[in-house]
């Protein structure tokens, strides 16, 4: 190499032009080396049992050195901190150790683009890790969920990671599918506002963000990882399509990551359909499309659609994929391809100006680049202060109290924000039960690094300081002077009860016991939630269903916690549960956060992204139900109504919600309505509520669901304070696919609902949509502006006419 500038490397040169500098510059075996990736796995797993991705080894044979794949340039460089037990510092310098070798090798000098996993936080040793994507759903603060992923991009960025592969935008349809917890939600415009914004916030840390599974991961058949999805088109573009959408639109996301599942036959890594057509050709995206790790591979061993390893990468190119991941083999002989006439060389070039062009948009490709990072001769951080500080907000706002009796909060306590708590006297005993009581890792979410890849070390414990549930209520001031004690009873899956009898000695021998349940996270069937832990029913894993129902037999208060990365059905225990409390596995301050919610010093104020169900058995389904999916009196014997809703979640306050009304009774076609509506706390202490708006369609030319979320708003208020709160609502909000399949917008009568969850609408106001059925272009409206003022502030002139 030389010091010579060259033209790609010049930063006051159009983006196009330095590429198209650099690309004529390649040989075709340089060129297909762009596409590809190498992973430097672990060679000792130092104990590691289990947990470990059955592709890894089906897929280790035929891989070359690390030496010889760089020899022509390498476009990726996967997990060189997320693969095993590594410091922060130790991991920056063998990063930029890597790219050193990456620059040194090839005789252009190209750096690689290092990509990491950024589901729960920066998935490395000793890195924050938040709470789980379910849980950001739950809290239904996008401003929130902005501010944490900008933390972790910014964290990435500081040692020399570029591109993150976060957020799942997969919207929920069977609750039994064991990547439930990396979900957003069950309602697509929940998760497209909450992606959307961990999308902006990710990018704005400085880091790419990668969305993933396009599309249809979540909706296989029987909830099986991997299984068949049985989709048709108007499912596919009203439901799963939308989230993606709105973050390529809206947010600008970077990169595309493919579903593994076949959608009616079509495996989405060789879907030209969904990889150009749809994602480019109708969207608009710009970035690079990445392969989940070994997808091309999969195309030839498991759908069976390529011979052979080399026409899977042939095809899987062809319809749009840019980046092999996590290593190169499909795409490996990519280059004689081209030279024996199988592959278009403009193909080839197509995907390498795309990657090249993702490097010079993160300055791998300037004169001054340098693999040393923000950090160097720093001492590496990655759990500061500030970071802890937002994952036990994340964690605080997420916590949804599902029923409470009047024995929570368990104390009288004074309000993290200094307004007066409950009155009452701290318990004299409490017995704290359950497995999830003393395990903080039942706190973290798959893909944490802890349990990602840190338990498949022995005595590795946790790589993180976190502090148990129990520990953190025998910490509480709120419970000074009161005696808790602790029976773990059962474990998570093993089947051994003999604990029970301690467990029911101990609850029947306190005046309140607070019952811990739920999962620990794992891959391919080592925990009870995660990636290829799937589940027959939503029974509580092993015998803690047996535990619940031997402390209730009691006769003490209980108080139910829930700490899961999936709903379970609790039909059997709600009646008798004093209180119930859901926690969607909330993160390294998890511990406290659930311990001030039962305590009182946090008000909970999450809702259910997902439904809660009834009973364990039939097909789960999500309130996106149209009336025959909701309805079962008269047509069959089983009830699939939940037993607490979409967006259900109580407060220690009360709230009500008031006065909707609308700026016009009819709109055009293509027109906006703005609905008002008032929030107050009635209650007697500071808290958040979320004011929900949902549409119905009274008659339309296919079977539509009852009622779909349209906008939300996360409201404080302190005691006897309003707030107003306006909702736009575009008539692209009421549009959905017809019969021949175009997007249209029907004129007709619909209904706005407001209140505080898809059943809980105590307002409605209805309109019409006038005109002729209009045909939607692309670039719809997604999105319904909200906007917040205080009730105090405005004047009778401003606000619409009431509804009559």
């Amino acid at each position: 190499m030389t010091n010579e500038i060259h033209p790609w490397q010049q930063t006051d040169i159009p983006v196009s032009e330095r590429v198209e500098a650099l690309l004529k510059q390649l040989t075709l075996e340089e060129k297909a080396s762009q596409l590809g990736s190498y992973w430097i796995r672990p060679e000792d797993r130092h104990g590691a049992e289990g947990n470990v991705a059955p592709m890894e080894d089906t897929f280790a044979s035929g891989r070359v050195s690390w030496e010889q794949e760089i020899t022509r340039g390498l476009g990726h460089i996967t997990r060189a901190f997320g693969s095993a037990p590594v410091a922060p510092d130790e991991g920056r310098d063998r990063l930029a150790a890597l790219q050193r070798d990456v620059v040194s090798t090839h005789r252009l000098g190209i750096p690689a683009i290092a990509h990491e996993e950024c589901l729960t936080g920066f998935t490395t040793m000793s890195a924050t890790c938040y709470p789980a994507s379910i849980a950001w759903g739950a809290s239904f603060d996008a401003r929130l969920v902005e501010d944490m992923a900008r933390r972790i991009g910014a964290d990435m960025r500081r040692v020399g990671v570029h591109l993150g592969l976060s957020p799942v935008l997969d919207v929920v349809r069977d609750y039994r599918w064991g990547r439930v917890e990396e979900t957003i939600g069950e309602d697509p415009h929940l998760v497209g506002e909450i992606g959307t914004a961990y999308v902006r916030g990710l990018q704005a840390g400085g880091a790419v963000a990668t969305l993933k599974h396009f599309a249809g991961y979540a909706a296989s058949r029987a909830g099986r990882n991997h299984a068949p999805v049985p989709m048709g088109t108007r499912e596919l573009e009203d439901v799963v399509l939308p989230p993606f959408e709105r973050a390529v639109r809206e947010g600008g996301a970077g990169a595309v990551m493919n579903s593994y599942a076949d959608i009616d036959g079509e495996a989405p890594a060789a879907s030209r359909r969904l990889l150009t057509d749809v994602l480019r050709g109708r969207w608009g995206f710009a970035g690079t499309v990445v392969s989940d790790y070994w997808a091309v591979n999969f195309l030839e061993s498991m759908h069976k659609v390529a011979a052979d390893v080399d026409d899977a990468g042939i095809l899987s190119l062809t319809a749009g994929m840019d980046v092999e991941l996590p290593e190169t083999s499909g795409f490996r002989n990519l280059a004689a391809a081209v030279a024996e006439g199988r592959l278009d060389e403009e193909v080839l070039d197509t995907a390498v100006r795309r990657v090249l062009t993702q490097k010079v948009e993160l300055g791998l490709l300037d004169s001054d680049w340098t693999p040393e990072t923000a950090w160097d001769g720093d001492v590496v951080d990655l759990d500061p202060t500030a970071n802890r500080a937002l994952a036990r907000a994340m964690a605080d706002e997420s916590i949804i109290l599902l029923k409470n009796n009047g024995v929570l909060p368990l104390s009288a306590h004074d309000s993290r924000d200094g307004s007066a708590g409950e009155e009452g006297a701290a318990p004299a005993r409490i017995a704290v039960v359950g497995p999830s009581a003393s395990q903080p890792r039942a706190h973290l979410g798959c893909y944490t690094f802890t349990n990602h890849v840190l338990s498949r070390f022995a005595e590795a414990g946790t790589g993180l300081e976190m502090t148990s549930i129990l520990d953190a209520l025998r910490a509480e001031p709120a419970l000074a002077g009161a005696e808790v004690v602790h029976e773990r009873g059962v474990d998570f899956t093993d089947t051994d009860d003999a604990g029970i009898a301690a467990a029911v000695a101990a609850a029947a021998g306190a005046e309140v016991a607070v019952v811990t349940v739920g999962d620990l996270a794992g891959l391919f069937g080592t925990g009870t939630s995660g990636e290829g832990c799937d589940v027959v029913d939503l029974s509580l894993p092993g015998r803690q269903g047996d535990l619940v129902e031997a402390v209730l037999a009691t006769g003490t208060p209980t108080v139910l916690v829930l700490v899961t990365g999936r709903p379970y059905s609790l039909g059997r225990f709600a009646d008798r549960a004093a209180a119930i409390v859901q926690a969607f596995m909330p993160g390294e301050e998890g511990g406290p956060s659930v311990a001030a919610v039962l305590t009182g010093g946090v008000n909970p104020s999450g809702k259910l992204p997902v439904q809660i169900p009834d009973h364990v058995g039939g097909q789960p389904g999500t309130y996106l139900a149209p009336t025959l999916g909701w309805f079962s009196e008269g047509v069959s014997n089983l009830d699939p109504r939940p037993l607490y809703p979409f967006g259900f979640g109580l407060s220690y306050t009360d709230f009500t919600v008031s006065d909707l009304r609308l700026s016009a009774g009819e709109i055009e076609n293509d027109g906006v309505l703005t609905a008002t509506a008032t929030v107050t706390n009635t209650g007697a202490r500071d808290g958040a509520e979320v004011v929900q708006a949902y549409l119905s369609d009274h008659v339309s030319s296919v079977v539509r669901p009852r009622r779909w979320l349209t906008g939300f708003a996360k409201v404080r208020l302190g005691p006897g304070e309003s707030a107003r709160i306006a909702f736009e609502i575009h008539a692209d909000r009421t549009s959905f696919t017809g019969i021949d399949l175009r997007r249209i917008v029907e004129p007709g009568s619909f209904t706005l609902h407001v209140g505080t969850s898809s059943e809980d609408l105590p307002l409605s106001a209805g309109f019409e949509i006038t005109g002729e059925v209009r045909e939607v272009p692309e670039g719809r409206v997604m999105g319904t502006p909200v906007h917040v003022r205080s009730a105090s502030l405005g004047r009778a002139s401003e606000a619409p006419a009431p509804v009559s």
